[in-house]
Formats: C-alpha cells, sequence, structure tokens
C-alpha cells in the first residue's frame, strides 16, 4: 500500500513537510515532484530503499544516482570541486542541472553501484524540493521516476501513482509536473561534457 499527499505545486504545509520527512527518516521510499519532473527520493544510508528502485527502475549496475542538495556548500561535503567547477555550478544552479564530479569520503556505498568515484548531484529550482531538504538537514538520494515500458501513456500524476502504487511508500502529489530530465554534465576531466541535453541551455560551452 502506498500513501498520497496531495500538495500545492508551489511548496507544502508545513504539517505534510513534517509528516514527508518522517516517512523518510523512517526508512521509506517517496516519490517527490522537482523542476525536471517526478523523482524517487530515499536516505543515501537506506540500502533497502535503494534495492527497491533498482527493481522498480529495472536498473543496471552502472547507472548513476543523484545526491539533490540545497546550496553548493552541501555539494561540497560530497564531490571535489575546483575552483571551475565551482563558477558553472553556481551560474546554472538552483536549475535542471545534474553534474558529475569526483565523489569524496563522505558520500555512502549506497550511491554508487558498481565502486565507481563519481557521484551525480544537482540543487533543484523546486520550493517543495528546498522546503523537504531543509527540514531533512541533509542531501537527499534521487533517481528520475521513469518506469521501464511502461502500460499505456502516463499522462498525469494520477497515473503515475497507479504504476507505482504498492512499490513506494509515499507519493507526493503536486499535479502535473512535466518530464523533461535535467541537462547532465560530467565534470571529472577539467572540461564540462555535456551526457545527457534535457532541461536547462549549454551555452556555456
Amino acid at each position: 500500500m502506498s500513501e498520497r499527499i496531495e500538495i500545492n505545486p508551489y511548496g507544502a504545509k508545513p504539517r505534510q513537510l513534517d509528516h514527508i520527512v518522517g516517512v523518510l527518516i523512517r526508512g521509506g521510499l517517496i516519490a517527490y515532484p522537482t523542476d525536471s519532473g517526478y523523482a524517487l527520493g530515499w536516505r543515501s544510508n537506506n540500502r533497502k530503499a535503494r534495492d527497491r528502485v533498482i527493481r522498480l527502475r529495472e536498473l543496471d549496475r552502472h547507472h548513476h544516482f543523484t545526491y539533490c542538495c540545497r546550496t553548493i556548500s552541501e555539494i561540497s561535503t560530497l564531490v571535489k570541486v575546483q575552483n571551475s567547477d565551482h563558477r558553472l555550478i553556481r551560474q546554472l544552479t538552483p536549475g535542471p542541472y545534474t553534474f558529475v564530479l569526483e565523489s569524496t569520503g563522505r558520500v555512502s556505498r549506497n550511491a554508487q553501484l558498481d565502486n565507481r568515484r563519481t557521484v551525480g548531484v544537482r540543487i533543484p529550482d523546486h520550493p517543495f524540493v528546498q522546503g523537504m531538504l531543509k527540514i531533512l538537514d541533509e542531501p537527499l538520494l534521487s533517481s528520475s521516476l521513469i518506469l521501464p515500458d511502461p502500460d499505456g501513456k502516463i499522462m498525469d500524476s494520477e497515473d503515475l501513482y497507479d504504476e507505482v502504487y504498492g512499490q513506494i511508500d509515499l507519493f507526493v502529489d503536486a499535479g502535473y509536473c512535466p518530464l523533461e530530465p535535467t541537462t547532465l554534465i560530467d565534470m571529472t576531466s577539467g572540461q564540462p561534457i555535456v551526457l545527457r541535453l534535457g532541461g536547462g541551455v549549454v551555452d556555456f560551452i
């Protein structure tokens, strides 16, 4: 059984945020709205939730999970950020960009499926996400809620909830949320390389 909470697209009420964060703290897996569509979220030390995501999305061992963060300072605790990296991240965030960088020792092993030394980080431009992260007070591991071969085209949050019912603990419903993946930028070589075009412009390259 999966619980569903309906929130205002521009943010949730304090009591709703407290409940959602409580589900995460108790080891739950949630689906929630972002600036690039709905995503799955769980705490980085929660291996069971991570494995549920792998089964739900039918992911392979090379998949990059992403940390959703509030600030560049928070990002800097998870990945090694050079001066040039810092300037670009500051220029593009908050927004629909995910940056792949070399991880630090603060990154949970649960975030790296094939023992790679890189991880994705991003700062979403969404009031609900920022409010949730403020109360949680830690980065949230995340994966886009893109399902393998769903039955029929998913048109709205109602359809999406039906598809994941019973496979997650809580669905945070903000209504329609356009599914446009983040632009994925590899910054491990010292020169930004766009691995996937998504939301946002890439005129910085």
